[in-house]
C-alpha cells in the first residue's frame, strides 16, 4: 500500500492522478489552472473542487466558465471531496477532482 502525499494539491480524473504543481488559491482559480483535466471522453459530469482545510466558495467567474463547458462544480473542503471521490468513482460516475492542499 502506498501513501503518497501531494503537498501542493492533486488533480484527479478516472484515468490518472497528477500532482497539482503551482495550484492557485481558491480566489485565483481559472479553467486554465486545471490544465487538461476536462479533456477526457466521455466528458465529466462535474468537478469536485476541494478548497483546502475548509469550505470556500470559488469565484463566480470560475464556476460560470466551468459550467459553460457543460460541467458542474461541487465545492467542499478537500477531505470531504476526497471521500466523495471514492464513493462516486465506486459508482463509476464520470467525474474529475481538483483538491487544494490542507
Amino acid at each position: 500500500m502506498r501513501d503518497d502525499v501531494f503537498p501542493d494539491g492533486l488533480l484527479l480524473s478516472p484515468v490518472r492522478a497528477l500532482a497539482w504543481a503551482g495550484a492557485p488559491g481558491v480566489d485565483a482559480l481559472t479553467v486554465e489552472s486545471l490544465g487538461d483535466l476536462f479533456d477526457i471522453a466521455p466528458k465529466p459530469e462535474f468537478l469536485l473542487l476541494g478548497t483546502g482545510a475548509g469550505l470556500r466558495q470559488p469565484p463566480r467567474a470560475f464556476v460560470r466558465a466551468v459550467e459553460a463547458l457543460g460541467i458542474g462544480v461541487e465545492a467542499m473542503d478537500s477531505r470531504a471531496a476526497a471521500r466523495a471521490w471514492g464513493v462516486l468513482r465506486a459508482e463509476e460516475r464520470q467525474i474529475v477532482a481538483a483538491l487544494l492542499p490542507l
